[in-house]
């Protein structure tokens, strides 16, 4: 940590706002003129678009993060969580991963915790759903579902197999449309090379308690992504939602029952839940309440953006909207970082600060290779694509927003080597209890029965020897 009298800019979380605000700050001030510190659990940034190629094999996980340390070399990396911040002190209090926690003093304050899963109180979630949130998860989904392939094409009792290939995806917006439209893709290749198991053994069901899928690119493409995926074997049940998943026997609100060893939750985000503790002013669903510059309301020294910030959306409030917010997604959070990180060195050195503001400009989403919906904004003009021109635009975005020029080399050679090669589809399960193996060898056999007894005679023998020991002593 810094021992300098500098001014410290404390950026509380290290996600794709955290990451270019801190650039953005590194950026624009002058030599010496502030320390910027990001504190974050985790030692990299994830960018979460890329979350479905990623359990599909078509981008290597490694390409799809982007460690802090590394892209930020003049600023202080600190791996933990903010648990607490104190206003009037300016101090906030930090849990490192291991020791005890400390306080860190400061002198302004970015919130970029971004957002978590939003779940519900259903039976069994817990224990059995598998989240998309993190490269974590990304990569542990990959594996387990081409492990119940290998499940599947093992074993010859119906039940086991019947439940080892059946996908439940519960939320249909990009995050479950796109990742169940990936899996199933790398599935339906995967099958390719089992004896015992094809694409029609397998059933892939999503669910989605709205009337549609895929709301951002509008009702006519979310149309014609349901009726793609419903094309290729995908069952899509919409108005309805999970009762349960005990065990992995999923019970829907419209009466279907299913086994299934595969429950991926994608039904949606909330602002993460450690903001409650920050003293913040929040709004309703729990995300902190900023001015149109980002500032936290009612504060000069305190500025929040991304998934955990309310930002009033000032193109849609000049187009009569009066409650128009701006939505959690990758196109603002963009924007926003480098807003916010001219308005910190703007309020440093007492400059005013500017607002934010961005129009829409579309939506892209893949459903698997070479598969796609785009809505793209042009002024007043939406122009709506398809298919496989879709796919080439959401790929394109994607990949030019992908943070640090390092990384958009590695994903495009990703995608490049992908068109003349094939699809890996090995299961590295074990990587999840990479000591077990070791563990077995290495632990003491267990002795003979014989051996057992022989040994507890002697442990018998011992105690009667002590017994008359002690008893001459007394």
């Amino acid at each position: 940590m810094s021992t300098t009298e500098r001014p410290r800019i404390l950026v509380v979380g290290g996600g794709y706002v955290g990451l270019y605000a801190a650039r953005r700050i590194q950026k624009k001030m002058r030599y010496g003129e502030a320390t910027v510190t990001v504190v974050d659990p985790r030692s990299y940034m994830t960018y979460q678009p890329f979350l479905p190629e990623a359990a599909a094999g078509s981008i290597s996980p490694r390409h799809v993060v982007v460690p802090l340390r590394r892209v930020l070399p003049k600023a202080e990396v600190l791996t933990g969580r903010v648990t607490t911040i104190d206003q009037d002190r300016k101090v906030a209090t930090v849990a490192p991963l291991v020791g005890e926690a400390y306080e860190l003093p400061f002198d302004y304050l970015v919130i970029a915790m971004g957002a978590v899963s939003r779940t519900f109180p259903i039976p069994g979630l817990a224990e059995q759903g598998i989240g998309m949130k993190g490269i974590e998860e990304s990569i542990g989904l990959r594996n387990h579902v081409l492990e119940q392939l290998d499940k599947a094409d093992s074993t010859t009792d119906e039940e086991i197999r019947r439940k080892a290939l059946t996908f439940v995806f519960v939320g249909g917006g990009f995050a479950g449309a796109e990742t169940i439209g990936e899996v199933e893709d790398m599935a339906r290749d995967a099958a390719k090379y089992y004896n015992n198991v094809s694409r029609e053994d397998m059933r892939f069901i999503l669910v989605d308690a709205a009337d549609k899928i895929l709301p951002e690119v509008g009702p006519k493409l979310g149309q014609y992504g349901k009726e793609h995926l419903e094309g290729r074997g995908v069952e899509v049940y919409l108005s309805t939602s999970m009762d349960s998943c005990v065990d992995g026997h999923v019970v829907l609100k419209n009466g279907l029952e299913v086994d299934s060893n595969t429950i991926v939750w994608t039904a949606g985000v909330k602002p993460n839940p450690a903001l409650a503790r920050f003293g913040l002013p929040l709004g309703p669903r729990g995300h902190v309440d900023t001015q149109a510059t980002l500032q936290v309301q009612g504060t000069d020294y305190i500025w929040a953006a991304g998934d955990n910030a309310q930002v009033p959306d000032l193109v849609g409030r000049k187009a009569g909207n009066e409650n128009a917010w701006c939505p959690p997604n990758a196109q603002h959070a963009l924007r926003q970082a480098k807003v916010l990180g001219d308005n910190v060195i703007s309020g440093m050195r007492g400059f005013p600060q500017k607002e934010y503001s961005h129009a829409n400009k579309g939506a892209v989403a893949g459903l698997g290779l070479h598969k796609g919906v785009a809505m793209i904004v042009m002024g007043k003009m939406k122009i709506k694509l398809k298919g496989r021109l879709a796919w080439y635009m959401h790929r394109g975005y994607h990949g030019m927003a992908m943070p640090t020029f390092n990384r958009k080399i590695r994903v495009f050679a990703d995608w490049t080597l992908g068109m003349f090669l094939k699809r890996e589809v090995v299961s590295l399960g074990a990587m999840e209890t990479p000591r077990e193996e070791f563990y077995e060898a290495a632990k003491p056999a267990p002795k003979p029965a014989a051996a057992k007894a022989a040994d507890q005679g002697d442990q018998s023998e011992k105690a009667a020897k002590q017994e008359k020991t002690e008893a001459k002593a007394s």
